[in-house]
């Protein structure tokens, strides 16, 4: 972890943006655990509640399970931090999630990632293919961006925000996954799905495109219609608890050599735990 522990934000900030930066934390714990971060970079961001329009970021240089409610970096639209905080962050990286969060009032949560997987078959001609339930619950929440290349020309944005339209969920080409949502819990299951149909998808295609199974066109209409609205906040409350059980139970120091060796057997561990049930919520193990 970047040297010395964060001071606690919880008594500086309001009520709501401290429940947001919790929340906001939950979710770069959860990417970790499932082994979805690319080192310090890909970013998740969320909306301050209030009229400021300020937003939350990573700390630059720090591995998404370090991150906390408290070192979370606070921003204005144009990537300026806002307030004191001993941290910076990465200006490059804020440069599609304020294109997102400036254009589409319900992204109140931005996560983009660049696993294997997503990254696969966002490189792939066909896009997402009907080949999964998932896929075929999703293909119509699914937008697609073509390259550009490193995301630091803001005239991008406008493209961006285009090509996503009102959709939720993105395939950015060549580059990576991408998913909003009004809350957190959203735009989780929105990224939890799109990641796992990725997943999927790879794994069939590595028999060969011949040999897998496009579903039938009727199939897909339905799935269609049975899984409009399905992406909701139910799911959410138990990886929120797993993050806190976590937490609480393999607590190590911040010294960060002993930190970085003990990361591979405490994720390994934690995994194989992920579906379990916790009795705590998150909250103050997480800040």
């Amino acid at each position: 972890m970047a040297d010395g522990a964060p001071v606690s934000m919880k008594s500086r900030v309001s009520e709501a943006e401290w429940r947001t930066r919790v929340e906001l934390a939950a979710l770069y714990r959860l990417v970790a655990l499932h082994g979805w971060d690319d080192m310090i970079f890909t970013h998740i961001s969320a909306r301050v509640p209030g009229p400021e329009h300020h937003f939350l970021i990573n700390p630059y240089g720090f591995y998404f399970d370090e991150i906390t409610a408290s070192s979370l970096v606070k921003v204005d639209l144009d990537g300026d931090i806002v307030g004191e905080t001993p941290y910076f962050i990465n200006p490059a990286g804020f440069t599609i999630h304020s294109a997102v969060h400036a254009a589409r009032e319900d992204a109140k949560f931005v996560i983009h990632l660049h696993t294997v997987n997503g990254v696969g078959v966002a490189a792939q001609q066909g896009g997402l293919l009907p080949i999964s339930q998932n896929a075929c619950l999703l293909q119509h929440q699914v937008a697609y961006h073509g390259y550009e290349g490193l995301a630091l020309n803001h005239d991008e944005r406008e493209r961006l925000v285009a090509d996503l339209g009102d959709k939720p969920l993105m395939l950015l080409r060549n580059h990576g996954t991408l998913a909003v949502g009004e809350t957190a819990a959203q735009a989780w299951i929105g990224i939890f799905f799109l990641e796992r149909a990725c997943a999927q998808q790879v794994a069939a295609l590595s028999v060969g495109r011949e040999q897998v199974l496009i579903a039938p066109d009727e199939a897909q209409a339905e799935t269609k219609e049975q899984g409009r609205g399905s992406v909701s906040s139910p799911p959410w409350p138990g990886p929120a608890r797993c993050v806190s059980w976590i937490e609480s139970r393999l607590a190590t120091t911040s010294e960060p050599g002993r930190r970085r060796r003990r990361r591979d057997r405490r994720f390994a561990g934690a995994r194989q735990r992920l579906g379990h049930a916790a009795r705590t919520g998150p909250g103050d193990r997480q800040i």
